[in-house]
């Protein structure tokens, strides 16, 4: 049994939004924490077998823009059609290029590490979705079962 346990609630379910919650439960499970993530709203699409995650500039303004598009862009631009395809890409490709794992690769190294990932049975029901769109090895459960975990947790976040 681990010594310190973390918790941790995910509740977006965009690219750059993904990384924060398997981050820092792989991470936490390599320091010898039990480590538990609650999946649920937005969040639940991260457990999906088939990811299609994007990235938005829009109402992210602390999101660094190629060519200082911040300075000179008009925040209303980032709503054109495209431009969350554009930014996704973009991210994509940025990230490749600095080497950092995709979001597959730390989900399969969470289930690796025995990260328990729930995904919430109501968000489930409320938006008629199917276990079988869900990856193997995870768990649902409600609320009543992440706060049972997260009622004894060293160290508790909302994603």
């Amino acid at each position: 049994m681990a010594d310190k346990k973390l918790a941790i609630i995910a509740t977006k379910g965009t690219l750059d939004w993904a990384y924060p919650p398997f981050i820092l439960s792989s991470t936490a499970a390599a320091l010898g924490y039990e480590a538990q993530v609650f999946f649920t709203f937005y969040g639940l699409q991260l457990l999906k077998k088939k990811l299609d995650l994007k990235v938005s500039a829009l109402g992210n303004p602390g999101m660094p823009m190629p060519m200082k598009m911040d300075k000179w862009f008009p925040v209303l631009g980032t709503a054109l059609p495209g431009m969350e395809s554009m930014m996704t890409f973009m991210m994509k490709r940025k990230m490749k290029s600095k080497g950092i794992a995709t979001v597959e690769e730390l989900r399969d190294l969470c289930l690796e590490a025995d990260v328990k990932m729930i995904g919430c049975q109501m968000t489930v029901d409320l938006f008629d979705l199917s276990r079988d769109d869900f990856i193997d090895g995870i768990e649902y459960g409600g609320a009543t079962t992440f706060l049972g975990y997260a009622g004894d947790a060293d160290v508790s976040l909302f994603i």
